[in-house]
């Protein structure tokens, strides 16, 4: 579930602790997320997310960082 406030985009997933989601995420803006996700991969990042479609062919991912930083990745079609 989503919605819009401004020029920033909400999404909220209830399902999220499932995954290990203890609190927000910040998703950076792509232009093609499996390279991003490839690159964070290659500096040591553990994908929490696989690269799924969350409507309307946009793309996000997260990872989790060596210090157990959370990133997200989002692609819009």
């Amino acid at each position: 579930m989503g919605f819009r406030v401004g020029d920033q985009e909400i999404g909220l997933d209830p399902h999220g602790h499932q995954q290990g989601m203890a609190g927000p995420v910040g998703y950076f803006h792509v232009s093609n997320i499996q390279q991003s996700l490839q690159a964070l991969l290659d500096a040591g990042a553990h994908t929490q997310q696989e690269v799924t479609d969350v409507g309307g062919g946009k793309l996000i991912a997260w990872v989790k960082d060596a210090d157990g930083n959370i990133i997200g990745l989002l692609q819009f079609p």
